[in-house]
């Protein structure tokens, strides 16, 4: 299994349904015998440059050990999730369980 760090951004409108988000993707991960080696709710922060005329999004990032399925569910789940505005997933040398210096 591979290390993956994902972070993804959720419409401020749908705040109140990320920790729902966060169970399901932990739950997909951890399914198939996944890990989850950081999880971090940065809350919601000012946007770099307004998306579909939003100015503040929701920010989750999270390090991960996973199959090539279960990250193509994942990425799936992205792609056709509507509250979920951006998300980006990089593939790691190694798990990183605190803040890198």
């Amino acid at each position: 299994m591979r290390h993956y760090e994902l972070c993804f951004i959720v419409h401020p409108d749908q705040s109140e349904q990320v920790p729902a988000m966060i169970e399901r993707y932990r739950t997909t991960v951890t399914s198939k015998n996944g890990k989850i080696h950081r999880l971090e709710d940065w809350g919601r922060r000012q946007l770099a440059f307004p998306l579909s005329k939003v100015h503040k999004a929701h920010y989750v990032l999270m390090n991960i050990e996973c199959d090539a399925e279960t990250l193509g569910e994942l990425e799936h789940s992205f792609k056709f999730n509507d509250a979920v505005l951006r998300h980006l997933i990089i593939r790691m040398e190694r798990a990183w369980t605190t803040l890198r210096r």
